[in-house]
């Protein structure tokens, strides 16, 4: 028996030999014989079957055979461990190195290999430095493996410490691990490292070269890379297509710098050269490699030409071409590709349908991006993201958390840009209760305390009134970023909490972060919403002082603090000073001279407006309209109003109504006014009626007055105004009976009418009286008090005293 096993070993070992890759119908059959035979308890003649089963690419087979072994050997671990490694069974390759005696070098070598090729970089270390402290020597094998893991960890002292034994054990002049070393280095991107050992070299080959032009190309390099480039050709090295497609990938990372894109499209019509004169042009990989490195370079033209001269083209070609027209802008003739491939009898994959969506999405064409979504059976969270981005982008964030729980529902796990999304849309729609839901499953994935993720829930907590609770997270944050300083400072100023806002500005200045424009635009709406003009100046000083004083939207909040502090010739200096102005400045500017009593000068502005570049917009009606309105041009406002459909194709909104309606009213065209509600579409807007009362008060018209009043009770039931305004017009008449009973009427139904406030700059800081209060009480019962507290009452206050502490 003994001999027949060797027998039937040796003719294995004869098969592998001169056939690498035997076929699995023979391994299959080998393994018949050898339990026919009886021979399965034979080490030498399973270490040749289980060997047999590996390179026949049935590695499974090859471990259930080598679990046969009653008494295996060292080999056998080794062919196991190879076997496990080619099916991809770390795991299983770890237990097998772990249940062996006393492992070899190659035993090492084979699981560290395999740890480095996945994505177990990591893990390939540890067992490396395990291995070392077996007091094994490395061999050029282990060592190429573990400085490749150390490039894709871009771990670069771990590199270098692993060069240093390179040197200890002589094998810095190994071709082998020489490019092992270069690949190292110019991933970690020390480029330096990788030039001095390259200029070492005795004999460099066509890896070597390639590896040094992709970490010059990478790094931006790219005029060294093309000197690299001719040195090669020069030199005689062979060059292969393999070669010249990892030099073209170089090329395309590069071209997507803006910075360069032209020194990398160069280098890479040098690499097509010489891929005409070697007779590659002809290979798919090649041929693909040419086209995205001239997409990359926004050659489309090129690729296109590369595309065509294709003999044949596979998907990958296709979806190249599509990617390029995307990443282009030109979304019309991605889409035409795609009907291209359709028509040709290419299938679109899944890919194919990711890429059409990341166009859709950079053309801002939603609808589109979605199509292409419901396209995809299986999408990645990549093109979750994508397509939540875009729905984010448009300001859709109703549409953002519907698909979000899609996505839940799918049991497809977000990551930190899901969640920051998310928190964002939740942000602006002030939907707490799923911001902390957003929250709690945060936690759960362990991404609460990523600066993207906690930036935003800062954000959603602040800007849903939460203003503790947003505190909280940002105290705890151990990194922050001006997005998360201005997230805090916005939703303090949005919630009136105007000292807190200014203090943390300070403290973000203190703590070295610079203000951006976003920063300084939120400061000045808290100086608007005060309104105080020297916290307002002193803003605007270092708006000035870091540069900010011509950003539109900075410009724009200055012209409103001013307005809305009354001070027009500093909002006008502010406006004129703008070298650049947007529609929001000019609309500033207009509805600033309108609030403040200067009508003329709106209409004047506007007029000027008219002669520029600038078209104007529904904002600048209701400015100019309301100008006209408060001061009595109101034939000018109707031919303003009249002006918005028939020129600038504007359909008036009930601001534009009112406007109108508040004109007239004043000027006591109340037959016009009745008129003009009539005919509008907006017969249930509140703000319609109260305007046309308040008209009628001043004309004392109670007929006219009495039907607004009975309109804006059943409209806005809790509304003390028209309860009020019909009382006077009542009394202003005579008629006290009816002015009392509209009062006893407003009591019985449980509406109460507020009290006002004034707003003065008071000591260096802004106070607020309640009406008829004095500013020279100052026992404990005085109404007078800072803008740390809240003007709206008792609870307002203990938040703020909350928020303080």
């Amino acid at each position: 028996m003994a001999n027949r096993a060797a027998q039937l070993a040796g003719v294995l070992q004869a098969c592998i030999k001169r056939n690498p890759k035997p076929s699995r119908a023979h391994a299959k059959a080998a393994h018949a014989r050898v339990l026919a035979g009886g021979l399965a308890a034979d080490t030498f003649l399973l270490n040749r079957l289980v060997e047999l089963y590996s390179l026949s690419g049935l590695p499974r087979d090859a471990l259930r055979a080598f679990r046969t072994l009653p008494h295996p050997n060292a080999y056998s671990y080794n062919a196991a461990l190879s076997a496990a490694s080619r099916a991809g069974d770390l795991d299983a390759a770890r237990t097998l190195l772990d249940e062996m005696p006393e492992p070899n070098v190659v035993s090492w070598n084979t699981v560290i290999s395999a740890l480095a090729r996945s994505e177990r970089a990591g893990e390939a270390l540890g067992l490396y430095e395990g291995m070392l402290r077996e007091g094994l020597v490395p061999t050029h094998f282990t060592l190429a493996s573990v400085l490749s893991a150390c490039g894709s960890m871009a771990a670069l002292e771990d590199g270098r410490r692993c060069h240093g034994l390179v040197v200890k054990v002589g094998l810095e002049e190994n071709l082998f691990v020489e490019n092992a070393l270069l690949g190292m280095y110019t991933k970690c991107g020390s480029v330096g490292d990788a030039v001095r050992l390259f200029d070492r070299m005795a004999r460099p080959n066509e890896v070597s070269f390639t590896a040094m032009m992709g970490g010059l190309a990478q790094t931006g390099s790219v005029d060294d890379a093309l000197r690299l480039f001719a040195r090669m050709c020069r030199s005689g090295v062979r060059v292969d297509p393999v070669a010249v497609s990892s030099v073209l990938g170089s090329c395309a990372q590069a071209g997507a710098s803006e910075f360069n894109v032209l020194r990398a499209f160069q280098l890479g019509q040098c690499i097509h050269a010489l891929i005409v004169r070697k007779g590659y042009g002809a290979d798919q990989h090649v041929g693909n490699s040419l086209i995205d490195m001239y997409t990359k370079c926004m050659q489309m033209d090129e690729a296109v030409k590369v595309f065509d001269s294709l003999p044949s083209v596979s998907i990958v070609s296709w979806n190249i071409l599509i990617t390029g027209f995307g990443q282009a802008g030109s979304y019309e003739k991605a889409l035409e590709v795609l009907n291209m491939m359709v028509e040709s009898g290419s299938e679109p994959n899944e890919v194919t349908y990711s890429n059409m969506l990341a166009s859709c999405i950079k053309a801002r064409d939603v609808p589109s991006a979605r199509a292409m979504f419901d396209n995809i059976s299986r999408p990645t969270l990549t093109t979750w993201n994508t397509l939540l981005s875009g729905y984010c982008q448009e300001e859709l964030h109703q549409e953002t958390i519907e698909l979000f729980r899609k996505m839940q529902h799918q049991n497809v796990q977000p990551d930190r840009t899901t969640l920051a999304m998310i928190l964002s849309s939740c942000s602006r729609l002030g939907n707490l209760n799923l911001g902390a839901q957003v929250h709690s499953a945060s936690i759960r994935l362990l991404l609460h305390n990523d600066m993207f993720v906690a930036s935003g829930l800062v954000d959603m907590y602040a800007k849903c009134g939460q203003i503790s609770i947003a505190r909280s997270i940002f105290n705890r944050m151990t990194e922050r970023d001006v997005v998360c300083w201005n997230s805090m400072i916005s939703g303090l100023a949005i919630h009136s909490f105007n000292k807190e806002a200014f203090d943390f500005f300070k403290q973000m200045r203190q703590n070295g972060m610079m203000p951006t424009s976003s920063s300084y635009a939120t400061m000045i709406n808290s100086c608007a919403r005060l309104p105080s003009v020297p916290q307002g100046r002193q803003i605007h000083a270092q708006v000035a002082k870091d540069g900010y004083d011509q950003n539109v939207y900075v410009g724009s909040a200055l012209i409103d603090m001013y307005a809305k502090c009354g001070n027009m010739d500093d909002a006008r200096l502010s406006f004129d000073s703008m070298v650049t102005k947007n529609i929001v400045a000019w609309n500033e500017m207009i509805h600033g001279y309108a609030q403040n009593g200067f009508g003329e000068k709106a209409v004047e502005l506007f007029e000027y407006m008219l002669t520029t570049e600038q078209r104007p917009d529904s904002v600048t009606f209701i400015a100019v309209l309301t100008g006209c309105s408060h001061s009595g041009l109101v034939d000018e406002a109707i031919a303003f109003f009249n002006s918005m459909k028939s020129t600038y194709r504007i359909t008036p909104l009930a601001e534009h109504y009112t406007c109108l309606i508040d004109g007239l009213g004043r000027a006591g065209r109340l037959v016009e006014v009745e008129a003009l509600i009539e005919q509008m579409p907006y017969k249930d807007d509140p703000i319609v009626w109260e305007v046309l009362l308040a008209a009628c008060a001043v004309h004392h018209n109670a007929e006219l007055g009495e039907c607004a009043a009975q309109h804006l009770f059943h409209l806005d039931p809790k509304n003390p105004s028209p309860y009020v305004l019909l009382s006077n017009i009542y009394a202003s008449l005579g008629r006290h009976g009816d002015a009392s009973g509209i009062r006893a009427l407003m009591i019985s139904r449980g509406v109460v009418k507020g009290r006002g406030y004034s707003w003065i700059d008071h000591k260096d800081d802004v106070r607020a009286f309640m009406v008829a209060d004095d500013l020279q009480k100052d026992s404990g019962e005085s109404k007078m008090f800072s803008n740390q507290e809240s003007a709206a009452g008792v609870t307002e206050v203990h938040q703020k005293e909350t928020c303080a502490g």
